[in-house]
């Protein structure tokens, strides 16, 4: 079997709530997705999907995908898609960094190798270790008031783990911790996500005046050393995110012993094949992760549950669903959130189907 095409589709995700807004400042309304078909002599073509949060979140923006597809595509034409080894060692080598426009190829190809074998990725992936996946809410920074009000709203739809969006004034941050823990139950689940956003002396003084509450912490700032300073300051437990993004940095994280929890965010490793090895890293080290991406819809969603599906319950802290938070829906077959949770289709793949006419005319073909 040979890849012998690739295409791309632009396709805008507006949100439900109207905006998504994170430390600093920044907000989305509309996100900007790709949509990748790799096809093959075999007359099987395989689907992905990769949709960066905007371009001041991680080094990946929108329009990169698919200039980078339009870079990358014409030369992984003729390679088996099964082999993914081959296939990533090759992309490696011919277009250095850029994991985010490798991602939906190597994704895509997954799902070639799912159809072609009659297996869901989940099976490819180790198989089924768990049946129905937890889900988190993402709760976009507003007043302390509206964020509980939101996780109130949230946790009637059977969500039972929320990630607060704080990373702004600290004062205003304090109290969104304080307001929203304490309407939840205990047991449920609280994150303050600062997405970058404080301070050294800022996320010391927070994680300080949040001491005694149940929350965790999650990337409080820019870089990993003075993520790994705030981590020693605080017996909270601490979630790195933006400064995870490849075996090396967690390698190297796990070393420093710099955090208890990490988000492996798969577009952001470059895609599945990566994102597995270091699943299985964490797993075989004893730490959990949060499943998910940089953002997304259906393809997205669809992705998350089979990677998530074959990680251990223990060591699958959460997950999400980005295709309840758009208005758009852009596949059938896509997982559905039932109660908070999850999980992965049974179809051969990823067991998903592009509404085509949805797409509309591809923004790019590759042959």
């Amino acid at each position: 079997m040979k890849i012998t095409g690739i295409k791309y589709w632009q396709v805008d995700l507006p949100l439900r709530e109207g905006r998504y807004s994170w430390s600093n400042g920044n907000f989305v309304e509309v996100f900007d997705s790709t949509v990748v078909a790799v096809e093959t002599d075999a007359g099987i073509t395989g689907y992905a999907e990769c949709c960066p949060l905007g371009s001041a979140y991680l080094p990946a923006y929108a329009l990169g995908v698919r200039s980078g597809l339009a870079e990358l595509g014409p030369k992984v034409i003729g390679l088996d898609p099964r082999d993914l080894g081959t296939l990533n060692r090759h992309m490696d080598a011919v277009l250095r960094g850029h994991p985010y426009v490798k991602a939906p190829i190597d994704i895509a190809c997954w799902d070639i190798l799912g159809k072609a074998t009659g297996l869901p990725v989940y099976k490819l992936l180790g198989g089924a270790a768990q049946d129905k996946i937890a889900l988190y809410r993402a709760i976009s920074q507003e007043s302390p008031q509206a964020m509980a009000a939101k996780i109130a709203g949230y946790r009637r739809e059977g969500y039972t783990k929320f990630q607060l969006k704080v990373g702004g004034n600290a004062d205003t941050d304090i109290l969104r911790i304080h307001e929203t823990r304490a309407i939840l139950d205990a047991g449920d689940i609280l994150v303050a996500d600062a997405n970058t956003g404080w301070t050294r002396a800022e996320a010391a003084r927070i994680a300080a005046a949040v001491a005694n509450v149940d929350v965790y912490i999650e990337q409080p700032c820019m870089t990993y050393e003075e993520c790994l300073s705030v981590r020693r300051r605080t017996v909270r437990p601490f979630v790195l995110d933006e400064v995870i993004g490849d075996i090396g940095g967690l390698m190297k994280a796990l070393a420093d012993d710099a955090m208890d929890i990490i988000n492996l965010k798969i577009s952001k490793v470059g895609g599945l094949t990566k994102a597995r090895l270091m699943r299985d890293i964490c797993v075989a080290s004893g730490t959990p992760m949060t499943i998910e991406d940089t953002w997304g819809g259906d393809i997205v969603t669809a992705t998350i549950a089979h990677l998530a599906r074959s990680t251990p319950e223990e060591f699958c802290f959460s997950a999400t669903d980005f295709n309840s938070y758009g208005t758009v829906t852009i596949a059938a077959g896509a997982p559905q959130r039932v109660d908070g949770f999850m999980t992965a289709s049974d179809a051969p793949g990823l067991g998903i189907t592009p509404h085509l006419e949805v797409l509309g005319q591809p923004a790019g073909v590759i042959q």
